[in-house]
């Protein structure tokens, strides 16, 4: 994964312990950038009231109620519970070009942000992240 200009992790771990620390799926979206298949995750359709935090780090993300309805396909959220939660970076990748969104304590590839597709929320922006990117604390 590459560096990200003038940000340092708080959370530094080797390749060999981020391979000891997640499984093989978990490391090869978290810190490869992979994708899982659209429709495939555990948080797509969720429902459930709580916080959602990085799956590598454990650092929060989102808010369940900052999440909204896309049908796109991966969990989707309006804005991030923290702007210091999330770093953005251009994605050139795919032949493409997107911003892609890290965990900002760690580094981790969560997904991707887009702005202005018309969705009915009050920051007009659509965070796609990854299930596997993420665990959901339930509300108490």
């Amino acid at each position: 994964m590459e560096p990200i200009v003038g940000a340092t992790p708080k959370v530094v771990k080797s390749d060999q312990e981020w391979k000891q620390h997640l499984d093989p799926y978990e490391y090869s979206v978290l810190r490869n950038g992979a994708t899982e298949p659209a429709y495939t995750g555990e948080y797509t359709e969720t429902k459930t009231t709580g916080v959602y935090e990085c799956r590598a780090c454990g650092t929060e993300l989102f808010r369940s109620d900052e999440k909204f309805e896309s049908h796109c396909g991966w969990p989707s959220f309006f804005d991030p519970k923290d702007s210091d939660a999330v770093l953005l970076r251009e994605d050139r990748s795919l032949g493409m070009v997107r911003v892609e969104v890290l965990c900002a304590t760690c580094h981790s590839h969560l997904g991707h942000v887009f702005e202005g597709e018309g969705y009915d929320t009050p920051t007009d922006q659509r965070y796609c992240i990854n299930s596997i990117a993420l665990r959901l604390i339930p509300a108490e």
